[in-house]
């Protein structure tokens, strides 16, 4: 790679960090207005809002004052109705509904989803075995409700399902191994809110982790007040699965499609709050962590989305809080909603499978971050399907990555063998560049000087980017694994050698301290990858530095700065990655020294000799013959100026 290339690269690395600092500022000053909006557009709601019910509470249930807790209940039944009093005043229950793939707590309190745990995963334990399974979401933090307003005279009574006790009815499974949940609100004399849930349990299908969620308002248009909209809260925390805090949160945000649309919205990554307000319409929204998804699915859409986040501190126990306040369309004829629940994992093959025709293409297995652009494209059509293949025949995923890795090699080495014979050229012409230089001293000839060495490389059969063209074809590939590997479920709780899980970091020493940008561990695998990018950079600076004496500036850059940059961004990575990137640069160092055997300088030097002979009377190519007349005109150009 010559100056003016390694140059460009750098002023667009420039380019993009300071884009990403500016930007950075921008979104934090956004933030912060959109905080004091918001606050104001609270407290005017507060202050506008009715008086809520108020709710008998246990130690006022079990007083001795009769009186005065009759006396309340009298309030409430006047105010709220017979059956939404009777309901605040019942005891919730809880019950499980199970499938082949997860169990799902109810309670009655609100007809809600209170847990979720999945049986085919267990979450990481620092000491001891893997035996606890993983939970989506902490129970005591679960919440689902429904927000809408009832008539009272002339005025508007709020009705949050949450505070109320759902009747239930037995649990229904139908023949094809399904299981339906009934609860109901009733509100007044024949009028009720009512929540149906279906639980598949299909043989090997995806729709295993999906949940049918659909609310049924029965007899309830005289008794609604006027309203445009129901209001849908819905929170919980989540639990932190794996080994590393910081890895895990890195992961782990809100997410959200439009309709219509292929790509998903993110809130992006952040160790604090984090909100955003959508005022067009929502098909769901997830709760997405590193591994895992907790989706709310509305196929015909919310009319409106307020989601945030908040993240909880290292050594918790919990990775984030996440809510979103959504609105459904409501008019005096509606009197059904279809929603969905996806609880499960954050697989690729599964994601893309989940939905029917009642919620359509739901475009789900983009919570799996796979990269933009070309990076996303790889993994997409190439990575993925190609690691799908090799699991149905190999258990061992050390193995997996080390055909991965050989597969890749086998598919640029045409371009690796060009990039060392590209190499050799330049090695070998490099005494009639040093006599250019010599014959065009002086600063202002340095056009005359170039237009020699293009016409020189012209005739030998130089391509001055061929050295750089394997690399710009692997770039695309290292950045899609970079992207892969640490989104790649089915690298989760798989060991190899001493790694005991593949998808997160090699802890081989644990340290009684921190060190700044590194951790507090010792990861094996980045380490021998960070040795291994060592031995790669001085093996290929010993073989362009002859060459190309600008890279002589670029020593320490590339042999010393980029591998310990490496270590540090790595070590708290998914082992899976750095092993591959230790393989990736094992196999180029020795792709180069069996090309270097094969290779004869004196053939080389013959067949530039003859590229020479025949090119020194031939016809120059039109980029060759554009690029002199550009060269001439930036000569006279100086000239002028002079």
């Amino acid at each position: 790679m010559d100056k003016k290339s390694i140059l460009g690269i750098a002023i667009v690395a420039l380019l993009f960090i300071g884009f990403a600092y500016f930007n950075g500022k921008e979104q934090q000053e956004y933030q912060r207005k959109m905080a004091e909006w918001q606050a104001q557009q609270d407290s005017i709601a507060a202050v506008s809002r009715p008086s809520q019910p108020a709710i008998v509470s246990d130690s006022l249930a079990g007083t001795s004052d009769t009186t005065a807790l009759q006396s309340l209940r009298n309030q409430q039944t006047e105010l709220i109705g017979e059956s939404l009093a009777t309901a605040l005043a019942a005891h919730p229950e809880e019950f499980t509904v199970e499938n082949e793939v997860m169990s799902i707590r109810f309670s009655t309190r609100g007809g809600q989803i209170v847990d979720v745990t999945l049986k085919d995963y267990t979450k990481y334990a620092p000491r001891g075995e893997r035996n606890q399974l993983v939970q989506l979401f902490d129970p005591a933090t679960a919440r689902f409700n429904m927000l809408f307003y009832i008539k009272n005279g002339l005025s508007s009574i709020p009705v949050n399902t949450v505070d109320y006790t759902f009747t239930v009815e037995p649990v229904q499974q139908a023949a094809d191994g399904s299981q339906t949940v009934v609860m109901r609100l009733p509100v007044a004399e024949g009028a009720a809110v009512e929540y149906r849930y279906v639980v598949r349990n299909e043989k090997e299908s995806a729709n295993n982790y999906l949940v049918d969620f659909d609310v049924r308002l029965i007899d309830m248009a005289s008794r609604m007040a006027n309203q445009t909209s129901i209001g849908i809260d819905w929170s919980n925390t989540s639990f932190q699965n794996e080994k590393g805090f910081q890895n895990e949160n890195m992961y782990t945000t809100l997410a959200y499609r439009f309709p219509e649309e292929t790509a998903i919205e993110e809130l992006g990554m952040s160790d604090g709050n984090k909100s955003e307000d959508v005022s067009t319409a929502v098909n769901w929204v997830a709760f997405k962590q590193q591994f895992f998804s907790s989706v709310f699915i509305a196929p015909k859409n919310v009319s409106y989305a307020n989601v945030a986040f908040q993240t909880d501190k290292p050594d918790s126990g919990y990775i984030k809080h996440f809510s979103a306040r959504l609105a459904v369309p409501y008019t005096a004829q509606t009197d059904a909603y279809d929603f969905a629940f996806y609880f499960g994992p954050n697989k690729y093959s599964t994601l893309k499978k989940v939905g029917d025709e009642t919620t359509g293409d739901l475009y789900l297995e983009r919570l799996v971050p796979l990269g933009w652009g070309i990076f996303g494209w790889v993994n997409r059509w190439c990575v993925i399907p190609v690691f799908d293949f090799l699991r149905n025949y190999i258990s061992n995923f050390g193995i997996i990555i080390l055909i991965l890795v050989i597969l890749v090699k086998l598919v640029i080495s045409p371009l690796t063998y060009k990039s060392y014979v590209s190499m050799a050229k330049m090695r070998l012409i490099k005494p009639q560049v040093d006599e250019l230089t010599k014959k065009y001293p002086k600063q202002e000839d340095a056009m005359k000087r170039q237009q020699a060495t293009m016409e020189l490389y012209r005739k030998a059969g130089i391509n001055p980017m061929g050295g750089c063209i394997p690399m710009l074809i692997q770039l695309p590939i290292l950045i899609a694994m970079f992207r892969f590997f640490p989104a790649s479920i089915e690298l989760r709780e798989q060991p190899f050698l001493w790694a005991d899980d593949l998808s997160s970091y090699d802890a081989v020493v644990n340290l009684p301290f921190s060190i700044p940008f590194y951790g507090d561990h010792i990861s094996l695998f980045a380490l021998l990858m960070a040795i291994s990018l060592f031995g790669f950079s001085w093996f290929n600076y010993q073989q362009t530095a002859s060459s190309q004496p600008q890279m002589a500036g670029m020593k320490f850059m590339m042999v010393y700065m980029m591998p310990i940059m490496m270590l540090l961004w790595f070590n708290s990575y998914s082992s899976g990655l750095c092993y591959y990137y230790l393989l990736s640069n094992l196999f180029t160092i020795g792709q180069t020294l069996i090309i270097r055997r094969m290779v004869d300088d004196t053939k080389i030097q013959a067949i530039m000799n003859a590229n020479a002979a025949r090119k020194s009377n031939g016809k120059k190519s039109k980029f060759q013959q554009r690029y002199e007349e550009l060269l001439r005109q930036q000569e006279a150009a100086q000239q002028r100026r002079k």
